[in-house]
């Protein structure tokens, strides 16, 4: 019998935690939960640690930190707050997989700190690799940690994987749905809006990574993600539109064959993977019918008219801090065009003027990582005059 696995979830309130949380809650007898952070959704966070009774909780933002205390009061939970006890809670020996959930730069510490500690990682948040996948995958090395990925083309990937160590990889082939756009043009696109960016055609997920799908930054930010996790060479990383999202990438091989992993689009099957791997639990997921839909499609991006895929190519192949500068510059326009402060072409906009404007550098520290982090924020929002 499996023992059971104690879990740590990094962002357990957005999309990834919330569905961990149900994964979770239907295998009573394997999982364990020992940790919940949140950045300031205080109010779903009590709820999860008065259901999960977990043995800590981090509330992100210190304002929140006496309501969520006081709420816990009568339980043994203990309650932390602040970005700093974020980074001491993953420290700790208290879990054996962290989910590493939390969105964008954030992640990053708390992904190093479990690896640092031979943890294995569960990864849903693809800007620690985009960000510092040198160093990320180093460290994972060094440490003998396993890092699964959670996003779904990447699961779908390292599922292919299996039983494959021996065999060269040709390229892997990560499927795009297209997102809420797909055929549509610029001029369209320039008046788009907020809440019609958000309304995605297959996928439910976090407002963050549901524009990146729009953009197909998601796309971009995949690609880079791919060349860490399988290291492989930046052409052999293939974008696809798929827009039915069933086939959830493909990696072929140096004798031409290609391998598929299929399914319905539901994050629930590649989170329950990561925390069982390399075992498969049974689960009551809806399965996809051959009959629905029949025809699956497939098309070459419209790199003319999403620019961002192009920008993201353009950092994968010139390495260094570049993914970095591209990340930064993303997560503050789509920030900015969240609350409506900027257009949807401006996105690629600013992304492009902050890879134009910060310096590069080909091998960069951590330290410089961080820095370079800073001054593209700074950099992306001037240019908005957030």
């Amino acid at each position: 019998m499996m023992p059971i696995k104690r879990i740590a979830i990094f962002g357990s309130t957005g999309s990834i935690g919330t569905q961990a949380l149900e994964v979770i809650a239907a295998h009573p007898d394997k999982f364990s939960v020992e940790i919940l952070t949140a950045h300031t959704n205080d109010e779903l966070l009590i709820r999860q640690s008065l259901q999960f009774q977990p043995g800590i909780v981090v509330i992100g933002d210190e304002k929140k930190y006496q309501k969520v205390k006081e709420a816990l009061r009568q339980t043994e939970i203990k309650v932390f707050a602040g970005e700093k006890a974020l980074d001491d809670v993953s420290t700790t020996d208290c879990y054996d997989i962290m989910i590493a959930a939390i969105v964008g730069f954030a992640g990053l510490t708390p992904t190093l700190n479990a690896l640092e500690n031979g943890k294995v990682v569960a990864l849903a948040n693809k800007e620690t690799l985009v960000i510092a996948g040198d160093i990320v995958m180093r460290k994972a090395s060094e440490k003998k940690a396993p890092i699964i990925p959670v996003d779904s083309e990447h699961s779908a990937i390292f599922q292919c994987l299996v039983g494959e160590a021996r065999n060269k990889i040709d390229k892997v082939i990560l499927t795009a749905s297209g997102g809420p756009f797909l055929g549509k043009k610029p001029n369209y696109l320039v008046n788009v809006k907020r809440d019609h960016a958000l309304q995605h055609p297959n996928w439910t997920m976090g407002a963050k990574i549901t524009i990146d799908s729009a953009t197909l930054m998601n796309k971009g930010l995949e690609m880079i993600e791919a060349k860490w996790l399988f290291n492989l060479r930046e052409e052999q990383i293939q974008v696809l539109i798929h827009p039915q999202s069933i086939i959830h990438s493909m990696v072929q091989f140096e004798d031409g064959s290609l391998k598929a992993q299929l399914g319905l689009p539901d994050m629930k099957l590649p989170i329950q993977y990561a925390l069982t791997f390399p075992d498969r639990l049974i689960s009551n997921f809806p399965r996809y019918d051959f009959k629905k839909p029949n025809t699956l499609t497939f098309e070459e991006p419209d790199i003319k008219t999403f620019r961002n895929l192009t920008l993201a190519k353009e950092a994968l192949y010139k390495g260094g801090n570049m993914p970095c500068i591209l990340n930064a510059a993303n997560e503050i326009a789509v920030f900015a065009f969240l609350r409506n402060r900027i257009g949807f072409l401006d996105i690629t906009e600013m992304v492009e003027r902050t890879m134009e404007k910060i310096s590069f550098i080909e091998n960069p520290s951590l330290d410089e990582y961080f820095e370079t982090d800073g001054e593209a924020r700074t950099f992306a929002a001037s240019l908005i005059q957030m």
